[in-house]
């Protein structure tokens, strides 16, 4: 540059000259952010016009961050920072169409105003796609994927994946499978919420902490040691939908519900249970609302709708999850309240919360309906003998208790009695000093309070 201006890039895609870039300060290494990185910047931004600032983040004294490429800026931005690199000062020099056009941003920036902004760039990092947003699923778009849509709950995915643990390769494949089972293919479960956001074609970087990926036990068959964070490079090459279910008629509603009811159960037989739950969850969707049926359809899809509940209760019960199989026991009771099974899991759901009277009522009301229910009577014994142990330790608290307020009683009797004396010796002046003594040299009164126990306590 020999000293003089710095030399202006035209950084639009037309080289239409709308978007001049001038490096100030060289910035750090050959990496810059990538779209959809979460950005930190300073900046200072001044009319070409007049030179007036109309804007500086140094003003506030605190950095702006911003998303990369998702048009939570002005288009000058999305382009000139995609090309910065840490530390970098650069001047954007930005024509009103990659600004902010014919309208302006009133009251500072007229209408078809050039604008000049001065950037340093800090630092980025990847997009938190974690629910929580707690850094647990992190992605970095390598190339963009084309158009809006992305997969949805159920849909077909066509990916590439190669996994790496510690920088070693463990997954190396191409992999079809519908999305929501990915586990039945070892794909681990922030990678899918991942997938959830990808449009065809888009490939990235997923980084997932262990939570997101295999967990504390890992998944040893395919390398992957317990408690590992691991980095996939994935693409989508392509998708098929799953049908929403709005876009479903009722009869294809209970068509797809049985569908989920067959792979629920089995799920459910191989002890799959996260993922039987999720089968579950789906009938319950497709079918909690049943307007436009004829009486035979109505039927049948009620009774899909009372086995999810009653399935989701019972997988609940074998994942420890007892609020919620005795909330889905208490659903299926409200659309049956003559049935067995669901006052017998919600029965279980009780006791294992330690509410055995709430449990014995349940089970109780098995046996009401169905006198030979053995399992019931079983259970009943249980939330009997669990009854009597609280209440036996219940006594036990409580007997302690009194049993110290009755001694703290009778130590504050004692005291006062002491001091009772003290005041009555007062008052007798020189006979106190003649009260009768026994061999030890102690009152009649003192003998009395010892035998009574209180100044053992």
């Amino acid at each position: 540059m020999g000293g003089g201006e710095p030399e202006a890039l035209d950084l639009t895609p037309n080289k239409d000259g709308g978007v001049l870039k001038e490096i100030l300060k060289p910035g750090e290494g050959e990496e810059g952010p990538l779209q959809g990185d979460r950005v930190s910047v300073h900046y200072v931004g001044t009319l070409v016009e007049d030179g007036s600032k109309f804007d500086s983040s140094h003003d506030r004294g605190e950095r702006f961050e911003f998303t990369l490429g998702k048009g939570e800026v002005i288009k000058a931005w999305d382009l000139g920072v995609a090309t910065m690199k840490k530390g970098e000062i650069a001047r954007l020099t930005c024509e009103s169409e990659y600004a902010y056009g014919e309208r302006g941003n009133s009251p500072k920036i007229p209408p078809n105003a050039t604008l000049v902004f001065e950037i340093e760039l800090f630092e980025w990092h990847g997009e938190d796609l974690s629910s929580k947003k707690d850094g647990g699923i992190i992605r970095r778009i390598l190339v963009a994927g084309e158009g809006y849509l992305t997969p949805n709950d159920g849909a077909i995915v066509d990916v590439r994946v190669i996994g790496r643990v510690n920088g070693t390769v463990f997954d190396d494949r191409e992999v079809k499978f519908p999305l929501g089972e990915g586990t039945e293919h070892n794909i681990p479960e922030g990678l899918e919420r991942a997938l959830e956001r990808f449009k065809k074609g888009e490939k990235s970087t997923i980084k997932l902490s262990p939570k997101y990926a295999f967990g504390s036990a890992g998944n040893l068959v395919i390398g992957v040691p317990p408690g590992a964070a691991l980095e996939y490079e994935v693409e989508l090459r392509n998708f098929e939908k799953a049908k929403e279910s709005w876009e479903m008629d009722q009869e294809e509603k209970i068509d797809q519900a049985k569908a989920c009811k067959e792979r629920g159960t089995t799920f459910f037989k191989q002890e799959k249970y996260r993922l039987a739950v999720k089968q579950y969850k789906k009938i319950i969707d497709l079918l909690q609302y049943d307007s436009g049926l004829d009486d035979e359809k109505k039927a049948e899809s009620h009774m899909l709708l009372l086995a999810g509940y009653l399935n989701l209760a019972m997988a609940y019960l074998k994942l420890n999850d007892n609020p919620r199989a005795r909330e889905h026991s208490t659903r299926a009771l409200e659309m049956d309240s003559v049935n067995v099974k669901a006052y017998f899991r919600r029965g279980l759901a009780n006791l294992n919360m330690g509410e055995a009277e709430r449990a014995q009522t349940d089970f109780q009301a098995c046996l009401d309906l169905d006198q030979t229910n053995k399992a019931a009577k079983q259970q009943l014994q249980q939330c009997a003998a669990k009854i009597k142990a609280d209440k036996m330790k219940e006594k036990k608290i409580y007997g302690g208790m009194f049993d110290k307020f009755a001694r703290q009683d009778r130590a504050k009797e004692a005291a006062e009695a002491r001091r009772q004396k003290d005041v009555m010796a007062g008052d007798l002046g020189e006979w106190g000093k003649a009260e009768e003594k026994n061999d030890s040299g102690r009152s009649e009164l003192s003998k009395l309070v010892d035998i009574d126990g209180v100044q053992m306590l």
